[in-house]
């Protein structure tokens, strides 16, 4: 099944990155990637937030925005508070964090990335919307982070894509049904 904004509800729908100036990554990655028009969050968290089992209070600057159907998510932090962002950062500095991934089933994909040994090192729950960071460093070259499948969430992406093909971009509808001819 697909989000309206044409990625899987059970799959990768986003490439998430760690950037020292939300501004100018907003910039680069319009300018040299094509990725616009860009939704911006300023001074978002800690609400429903935990970092490594405590509750989170960090916040962050937040950009999203789409190049075709795939969402691309800037993340700069707001300040030195621990959190999964400045985790990443102060090991490794700036650039790939994470994959999102879409789940419908949640709590299932949850304890299936605790079974097979990873812990969730960050959670968010609030309204319509239930993240979980696991570091899968390991295997991968950044984290995953979990996206329950809702409603909240389709909306908010979709939205943002939608902004992105603009009315000029946007697929063309599919041409009339031919008259019929009559029979000689």
């Amino acid at each position: 099944m697909l989000f309206d904004f044409g990625q899987p509800t059970d799959g990768i729908i986003q490439t998430a990155f760690v950037v020292e100036d939300l501004d100018a990554a907003v910039e680069q990655f319009s300018a040299r990637l094509g990725v616009r028009p860009w939704t911006t969050l300023r001074a978002v968290g800690p609400q429903g937030s935990v970092y490594r089992g405590e509750p989170a209070q960090a916040s962050f600057h937040v950009g999203f925005g789409c190049s075709g159907h795939m969402l691309y998510e800037l993340i700069q932090p707001a300040d030195d508070l621990p959190s999964v962002y400045r985790e990443v950062i102060d090991q490794r500095g700036y650039g790939f964090h994470h994959f999102g991934c879409a789940t419908p089933a949640f709590d299932q994909a949850v304890a299936t990335m605790v079974a097979q040994g990873y812990e969730a090192v960050g959670t968010v729950e609030v309204p319509g919307v239930r993240l979980a960071y696991f570091d899968t460093r390991d295997a991968l070259p950044g984290m995953i982070e979990l996206i329950e499948a809702s409603e909240e969430v389709n909306a908010s992406f979709t939205a943002i894509w939608k902004a992105s093909i603009g009315p000029g971009d946007a697929p063309a509808p599919p041409p009339p049904a031919p008259p019929s001819v009559p029979a000689s």
